[in-house]
């Protein structure tokens, strides 16, 4: 059991955390006469550690999922969900989330044509929540950076919310509140060509270089933030307004996030940087699941699928959800 546990720890610290690098950064910084506990010498070591380690993990894990992703295209995603009803339907699209793009936006297609296929509306709904909110890409690196006992914590109420969100909206009826032209559209039948291992393996390839190109961005963006947070803003004044005792730190995280657009990529660097500051583990990771299931940019595409009404109901439920989850890994953690 010792020696299991220790290399959990290897793996989480040197592999997902990549803790060497970090030493050896800020060995090389000391080296060419950089202070490491200035403020800039302390921001410049976090950017450089922050930025290489995220490329890294992302690259090689958007290729691991990509190749998984490629056994499940839309048309046998769909297949496979028509197969089942209920909790088990909703379970089952919450699920196959995990293993679909990491931004709201890239799912608010595939949940268009999977209604208007004809699944059952709280189980696209499932589906739409959890893509965003819940991959193996954020439980790898979040476990690098808050622990296997968080990250696993995260994952699993990320995937409760989409599968009891999904059910309540099943539940209300509200089929009349998607937009027409998707409720007429034919439905296609399909199959997907069979590919080759060396047609994953390209496919996972173009991914990554696609993806890493559309999210860099805003992984810069996340990672100065953070960087600037980590090392110039004082510890005190995060404990003043996001810390776990103020019952208005976790409301505040999640609609601080509604008008952001990023992956969780993107998001954890400053979440990381809050959380060393003092602000509660469920007010940064309301922050995060705001930012990447509620974004601005998201709920306006949304918006051309859906009517208002619908639209209201989802933003409410997954805002009230995500609240919840916060309250509770405050009081927990």
């Amino acid at each position: 059991m010792t020696f299991i546990r220790t290399l959990w720890f290897f793996f989480q610290d040197q592999i997902l955390g990549m803790k060497w690098l970090q030493a050896l950064l800020g060995s090389f910084l000391t080296h060419i006469g950089l202070d490491l506990s200035s403020h800039l010498g302390g921001s410049i070591h976090f950017f450089l550690y922050d930025i290489i380690k995220i490329f890294v993990l992302l690259s090689v894990l958007i290729f691991g999922i990509s190749y998984i992703q490629s056994y499940f295209p839309p048309e046998r995603t769909r297949k496979i969900l028509g197969r089942f009803h209920g909790i088990w339907a909703n379970t089952l699209a919450a699920l196959l989330g995990t293993v679909t793009p990491f931004c709201s936006c890239s799912s608010i297609p595939l949940f268009i044509g999977f209604t208007s296929a004809g699944l059952p509306l709280g189980v696209t709904f499932s589906f739409l929540i959890s893509s965003p909110l819940v991959d193996l890409g954020s439980l790898l690196l979040l476990t690098g950076v808050f622990g296997g006992k968080i990250a696993a914590a995260y994952v699993l109420v990320g995937l409760v919310l989409a599968v009891l969100g999904g059910s309540l909206i099943e539940r209300l009826h509200m089929e009349n509140q998607v937009e027409d032209f998707i409720r007429s559209a034919s439905g296609v039948s399909l199959d997907s060509p069979e590919l080759t291992m060396a047609d994953r393996l390209e496919y996972a390839k173009d991914q990554v270089l696609s993806t890493v190109k559309k999210v860099a961005p805003y992984i810069f963006i996340g990672v100065t933030v953070g960087a600037l947070i980590h090392n110039f803003l004082p510890a005190s004044w995060i404990r003043n307004i996001l810390g776990a005792r103020h019952w208005y730190s976790v409301p505040l995280a999640t609609l601080t996030g509604v008008p952001m657009y990023a992956d969780i990529f993107g998001t954890i660097p400053v979440a990381e940087s809050l959380y060393a500051k003092g602000a509660g583990l469920g007010t940064v990771l309301s922050f995060m699941m705001g930012v990447t299931a509620l974004s601005l940019p998201s709920m306006i595409m949304l918006k051309k699928a859906i009517k208002p009404k619908l639209l209201a109901v989802f933003f409410s439920i997954v805002t009230i959800g995500i609240m919840i989850i916060g309250f509770g890994f405050n009081l927990a953690f």
